[in-house]
């Protein structure tokens, strides 16, 4: 059997260095609030807020380091909240996505792309790859067991020594399941 933790990805941004200082001043630097599953992830003290043409989310979780573009990742829920209609994307692939205004205490910054659903995916470590016999940017099908259990289709394989296992999906996926951060998944396919 082929098993991962399950780790759910509630609404959060990443942002550019140039954005953490606009929106919490010259000089600001992130600061970790808690380390996440990715080794050097960490969710930061910082949070923001998301303006879209419909709704806004007023305490948006930045994770942290800066990263080199500004992305929000939200469910298709919170997209709809939003009023935007982002693609589900890999992280990082932000071309062509919609922009959102982003607020902080010392100023907002309006971006003109960014927003994404991001596509569920696993982080392989490259030997738990090895172990299950899997490929970078292979999909995979795996089995949530939640109380209401499901098939997960296209799930994205990326594998680099950098990574620790974990499937990454997002709210409406976890509760559509019943499923939970630290549940076990199953690779079948």
């Amino acid at each position: 059997m082929k098993l991962v933790p399950v780790g759910v990805s509630a609404r959060h941004i990443h942002l550019t260095q140039e954005h953490v200082e606009v929106l919490f001043g010259e000089g600001a630097q992130l600061t970790e609030m808690k380390p996440l599953s990715q080794p050097g992830q960490y969710a930061a003290n910082e949070q923001v807020a998301v303006i879209g043409p419909k709704g806004t989310f007023a305490k948006v979780r930045i994770l942290g380091p800066a990263r080199k573009a500004t992305q929000l990742e939200v469910s298709r829920t919170d997209a709809f909240a939003l009023g935007v209609n982002p693609p589900v994307r890999e992280s990082g692939k932000i071309e062509g996505t919609p922009g959102i205004t982003i607020k902080g205490p010392a100023g907002e910054v309006t971006i003109n792309e960014g927003v994404i659903v991001a596509a569920r995916h696993i982080h392989f470590h490259t030997d738990d790859a090895e172990r299950f016999g899997i490929v970078d940017k292979q999909r995979l099908t795996v089995r949530l067991q939640g109380e209401r259990g499901l098939l997960l289709e296209n799930v994205i394989a990326r594998v680099s020594p950098d990574y620790a296992l974990d499937l990454h999906i997002d709210t409406d996926e976890a509760n559509a399941a019943g499923a939970k951060t630290g549940d076990m998944a199953e690779i079948i396919g």
